[in-house]
């Protein structure tokens, strides 16, 4: 890992994510690239014009330059490389296309979301990036003044098609020196026994060299309340999953979050697309 993006509207959850990134970045001597979207409306340019031409654009550009200076003469960011770039794009093609050029390994950013682990990635700007996102993207709700990974959910169905994101998964596994605890979640209406399901996870798991986790299958009435009920049960750092392209992070669940599981939603989740 040695390129985070952190895409910021200067808000404090995007500054939460973006302390996040510069622990990550101390720690394993990376370079943070910071990116602010500015979104012109499509019917405000013509075929004949640019987006250099919008007063607007021009504007809220030079804006966004005088608040990244300001923004890197915090102390949290100091020894750091910091790259900025404004963009003026949709927000989850703006991020798609500088992960791209940049061959950026890691996304970092911040969430709003007040509802619970289903509404925090189906927000708009947040589910756009996760669903189309080749790179993993962390994603940060709430201020952490020392990030440390010891304990990793990966909730999963351990069919082969998850494979791809396995292996992403175990990489950031070792690069933060974390537990996996590998979780497939029961539920009344995609019942497996605990043997079948033993069974397919460690069938899963023969292909990969990594030992330093556990097995676990967990009994709820939806996906995502097994999936926080679980990683409460053990205090879990991080939550991790697989997404499946234009299918969306909301192919994985069936169901709504109560409210007595909204304070659980604020562990990091990081996703990892099939």
């Amino acid at each position: 890992m040695k390129k985070i993006l952190v895409p910021t509207d200067f808000s404090e959850q995007a500054e939460n994510a973006l302390k996040v990134a510069a622990q990550l970045a101390k720690t394993h001597n990376c370079e943070i690239y910071l990116l602010h979207i500015v979104e012109i409306p499509m019917h405000k340019v013509d075929a004949l014009s640019s987006y250099n031409n919008l007063p607007e654009a021009v504007y809220f550009m030079k804006l966004a330059h005088k608040q990244f200076e300001a923004l890197k003469t915090k102390d949290y960011l100091k020894g750091l490389v910091i790259h900025e770039h404004v963009d003026l794009h949709e927000i989850f093609k703006g991020i798609f296309q500088t992960c791209k050029k940049h061959n950026i390994d890691l996304v970092v950013m911040g969430s709003n979301g007040v509802s619970g682990l289903r509404e925090m990635l189906v927000g708009s700007n947040t589910e756009k990036v996760v669903r189309t996102s080749e790179t993993p993207v962390l994603v940060i709700k709430n201020e952490h003044k020392k990030f440390k990974v010891k304990d990793f959910v990966f909730a999963s169905d351990f069919k082969d098609e998850s494979k791809t994101s396995y292996k992403k998964a175990l990489s950031f596994a070792e690069v933060l020196g974390a537990k996996m605890h590998l979780l497939m979640v029961n539920t009344p209406n995609k019942f497996v026994t605990s043997a079948k399901a033993n069974n397919r996870m460690k069938k899963f798991t023969e292909d990969f060299a990594f030992s330093k986790y556990t097995i676990n299958i967990y009994n709820d009435l939806s996906i995502e309340k097994g999936v926080m009920n679980f990683s409460q049960s053990i205090n879990a750092d991080l939550i991790g999953m697989s997404t499946h392209g234009r299918q969306g992070i909301s192919h994985f669940f069936n169901g709504s979050i109560s409210e007595d599981l909204v304070n659980h939603a604020k562990r990091p989740v990081i996703t990892f697309k099939i």
